[in-house]
């Protein structure tokens, strides 16, 4: 076999295909008529904005979820979210074990890049360690929110719903079926209640924190000396993304007179509740309409940062984001590298950084003004459209429905960037470079700033 012809089953063309596959099957079953509540079927780009959003673990919405589409649809789309959210490989590797069958090297190393393992020993191992905790975890979240859902909606309703959330919230999806209560309400009738809201922001940040720390926090328990660094990381820079914004929302945003009735707890719940689900997953509990510009912008710059490497969540990445501070600091200092935990960065680590970042913000902002100039929504509901899709947050100030098809092409496309990854799709489409020769090249300075 050529080498050119083995690049074309490179793991990160076969990631890229697996999820075009899985949103083109989603795509054809939404369309069908038994999939939507009136028996009609789904015109083929609705169904594929659905599917590409449900796949992608957006949760950005044309029709409301609850009443468009009928409970095999709703079915359906939560099949889709588990599938994109535990991501194709680790559920195909999954199904693998189960049956018994034999996992060869290829498709170990494809796991690897599929979660960001460091390695491929034990990889195997890892993968029931996923498949055991992801239900684990919405097997738990199913159960608490039933002490809410089935006493509103009835027995078998409020089970169904319990699921659906458990699962999206997990998963980091956002989808909905509050339209049960009123259209495109996501979860504002329980914004006050502390038992869905801490359920779903703990489901969210769980699912979002990567696989991979799972498996550390498994190994080493509270024993942070041992964590590996790019735990360290991870769960350090989680930690001041959900605080440090909450503190905001809570003695900025919503100390505005459009808040002066919403009491201390439901404020407190509300701040972190915006905290969390901003950075990937597409509930929300308030009305964003009513949010300042400040809050917007900040909101927009969670969603572009998102959750972890290897998790369900999008964004360029906790950790790429806590680099990029890093980098900035070691400039200050004047030191030629990057260090964190008493831990030297790679180079070609930091390289990857600036590039990824540049990346989302460029594809974030030209996407953004695109939309502004065929639809003429303000520039404020574009870009936060735009960054919902890219980041696969999901969240909206209510224009989704409203774009016109070339809008909703370019949200497809960030939404499809977005769960595969940046430097998936970099590695994907980039041949071979040439490093020995460059690095034979003589350098030379160039002023900069």
């Amino acid at each position: 076999m050529s080498i050119k012809k083995q690049s074309h089953f490179s793991p990160a063309k076969s990631i890229m295909m697996g999820f075009l596959l899985l949103i083109a099957v989603g795509t054809v079953l939404l369309m069908l008529p038994i999939s939507s509540n009136d028996g009609c079927m789904t015109s083929f780009w609705d169904a594929l904005f659905t599917s590409t959003s449900a796949v992608c673990v957006t949760g950005l919405v044309i029709f409301d979820t609850f009443t468009h589409w009928s409970y095999f649809g709703q079915l359906i789309i939560i099949l889709l979210i588990q599938i994109g959210g535990m991501g194709i490989v680790t559920m195909t590797i999954g199904f693998a074990v189960f049956t018994g069958k034999k996992i060869g090297l290829k498709q170990r190393f494809l796991m690897q890049e599929s979660i960001s393992a460091p390695k491929i020993a034990g990889i195997i191992k890892l993968t029931g360690f996923i498949f055991r905790t992801t239900f684990m975890f919405e097997a738990i979240g199913a159960f608490l929110l039933s002490f809410r859902f089935v006493p509103k909606f009835g027995l078998a309703k409020g089970i169904w719903f319990a699921i659906f959330h458990s699962i999206s919230a997990f998963c980091n999806a956002g989808f909905d079926l509050m339209g049960a209560n009123e259209k495109f309400s996501s979860l504002t009738a329980f914004s006050d209640d502390p038992v869905v809201c801490i359920t779903i922001m703990t489901l969210i940040v769980v699912g979002g924190i990567g696989f991979f720390v799972w498996d550390d926090i498994k190994n080493n328990g509270l024993n942070l000396k041992r964590y590996r660094l790019h735990t360290k990381v991870a769960l350090f820079t989680s930690l001041l993304l959900i605080i440090i914004p909450a503190l905001y929302f809570f003695f900025y945003e919503f100390s505005f007179s459009n808040w002066r009735n919403m009491p201390l707890g439901e404020r407190l719940l509300s701040s972190f509740f915006q905290s969390v689900t901003t950075r990937t997953a597409g509930f929300n509990t308030i009305d964003l309409t009513m949010l300042k510009s400040t809050g917007v912008l900040i909101m927009i710059c969670l969603m572009l940062i998102g959750g972890s490497p290897g998790s369900t969540a999008g964004g360029f990445k906790t950790t790429t984001f806590a680099l990029l501070i890093l980098c900035i600091r070691s400039t200050f200092n004047k030191r030629e590298h990057v260090a964190v935990f008493k831990r030297r960065v790679p180079l070609e680590t930091l390289i990857s950084v600036c590039s990824l970042i540049s990346l989302y913000i460029i594809l974030f902002s030209v996407a953004g003004m695109i939309i502004c100039s065929i639809d003429g929504v303000s520039l404020k509901e574009s870009l936060f459209e735009a960054a919902s899709a890219i980041g696969t947050v999901g969240l909206s100030l209510g224009i989704t429905s409203e774009l016109s098809l070339v809008s909703r092409i370019i949200l497809i496309l960030l939404m499809y960037f977005g769960r595969v990854g940046g430097l998936t799709m970099i590695y994907a489409v980039s041949g071979s470079v040439g490093g020995d020769l460059i690095s034979a090249l003589p350098k030379e300075k160039i002023s900069i700033g």
